[in-house]
């Protein structure tokens, strides 16, 4: 499917269409990771005015993919909660997201977007994701574990 099939914008993560979606990326990533290495915010802290969320919609009005830019101060930008629905996969749509998280945060200064993510294969396509957008592997940050195998880390100089 092709990206321009849907819509992106900034929304609350409280309405109840942003919270299936965010409760089917939650069902997913425990799937695939124990739950102590799974690092989740819930969508009262996406609320939170520290974070925005990116909403992808299709052309009936459908939330089927979403990302958000939480902010760390001293220059540090977090990319949380991508999840793209599987029926919209496999067209750009998250590359559109984190390209419009990372286009705020420059705009706001963020000199660094960092962001944590799950290390077993099925994580693949996000990692290609990352990747595509200029993020490569670094080590834990914030208070992520350093040693974790369910863990990888990326990180994109934004400016310096």
């Amino acid at each position: 499917m092709s990206a321009a099939r849907y819509s992106i914008a900034v929304e609350t993560p409280l309405s109840d269409d942003v919270r299936a979606l965010v409760a089917a990326l939650n069902e997913w990533a425990l799937e695939q990771t124990p739950r102590e290495f799974t690092h989740h915010m819930t969508v009262e802290q996406m609320a939170e005015a520290d974070t925005t969320v990116f909403i992808a919609r299709d052309r009936d009005g459908q939330a089927v993919a979403m990302g958000a830019l939480k902010r760390h101060g001293e220059g540090l930008g977090e990319v949380k909660r991508m999840f793209t629905r599987p029926g919209a996969r496999g067209g750009g749509l998250a590359g559109l997201i984190v390209a419009k998280i990372e286009a705020l945060a420059r705009q706001e200064g963020v000199l660094r977007l960092a962001l944590e993510t799950g290390a077993v294969a099925s994580f693949a396509p996000a990692w290609r994701v990352y990747e595509r957008a200029g993020f490569t592997r670094c080590g834990a940050f914030l208070d992520y574990p350093a040693d974790s195998p369910y863990n990888i880390y990326y990180q994109k100089i934004l400016s310096s």
